[in-house]
């Protein structure tokens, strides 16, 4: 293998572990053991938490800040790149540094797309030579929504999230508000009043504008906040729910109607302006070998 030395293409960059959010989330049923059945289409956002890579001679791997309140050993990063040397018996280490911008807790995916950014990037400096598809496995044992952000393409996702196949939708501005508050993933898919028969559709059905989220009205119930900032982001345009939120958002044709929203919602919420993606981030400058310093 391969040593991850200062030379290395892709040693000097800083990598983007992008957020997603969730355009459409069905229920369509549950499992024997418990775990919910789902359709739902991801699309990535240009809002990105930042990640560097540090050889470590050692063979340990570590980081260089740490989350509060999350052990070393337990944050999803260092999780990820044990994982990879306990697959493939890599005897590299490495210091992982992790610039945090997306919100912790509110539907976007930012721990998962930072685990997954450490296995595809990893994957070249050590190279391992996994496949995609054996990456993705990998993701899945770390967090259910892993696998998408190492597929790296906006997709249409069934099952528990795990079967995925491209999709193309339209690459819209976005406003993004987090609201002050963390919603439990498990108290929602528990809830007694959860819709968990919805009707299974088609991409087409999704296209032509079947847009619903199944854990709207939950959450909204649950968590006023939510629904606060439902009702204000939508004076704008179309506001929708991620996933189980917390994080409410709404697509804009234009930059400068999204702007108008985003100067207009500023001074009260935690407000994101950025832009969706079909191709995730990380893919796209991979493919320009990691020319980003």
């Amino acid at each position: 293998m391969a040593l991850m030395d200062s030379n290395h293409p892709y040693r000097a960059a800083k990598w983007p572990a992008p957020a997603k959010l969730n355009l459409m989330l069905r229920i369509v049923g549950r499992r024997p053991d418990g775990y919910h059945l789902l359709q739902t289409v991801f699309q990535f956002v240009e809002l990105c938490d930042w990640i560097r890579f540090y050889p470590d001679a050692s063979g340990r791997v570590s980081l260089k800040n740490t989350l509060p309140d999350v052990a070393e050993s337990e944050d999803l990063t260092v999780r990820a790149a044990m994982l990879l040397k306990s697959t493939t018996a890599c005897q590299q280490g490495v210091c992982i540094e992790v610039e945090k911008n997306l919100p912790m807790g509110g539907g976007l995916g930012g721990g998962s797309s930072d685990a997954a950014t450490v296995l595809t990037v990893l994957n070249k400096l050590w190279d391992l030579q996994l496949s995609t598809e054996k990456l993705m496995e990998l993701g899945l044992s770390l967090g259910a929504d892993v696998p998408i952000f190492v597929f790296g393409h906006a997709a249409w996702a069934e099952g528990v999230g795990e079967k995925i196949q491209p999709i193309i939708v339209p690459e819209h501005w976005v406003v993004v508000i987090k609201p002050d508050c963390h919603v439990n993933t498990k108290e929602i898919f528990c809830a007694e009043e959860l819709t968990r028969d919805s009707k299974s559709i088609k991409i087409s059905d999704f296209t032509a504008g079947q847009h619903q989220n199944d854990c709207l009205d939950v959450v909204c119930q649950r968590y006023p906040l939510v629904r606060d900032a439902l009702v204000d982001l939508s004076e704008f345009s179309d506001a929708k729910l991620t996933g189980t939120g917390a994080c409410v958002f709404a697509q804009f044709d234009s930059e400068i109607n999204a702007t108008k929203a985003y100067q207009s919602l500023k001074n009260k919420w935690q407000v994101y302006l950025s832009k969706c993606v079909n191709e995730s981030p990380l893919f796209s400058m991979m493919k320009q070998g990691g020319s980003l310093s």
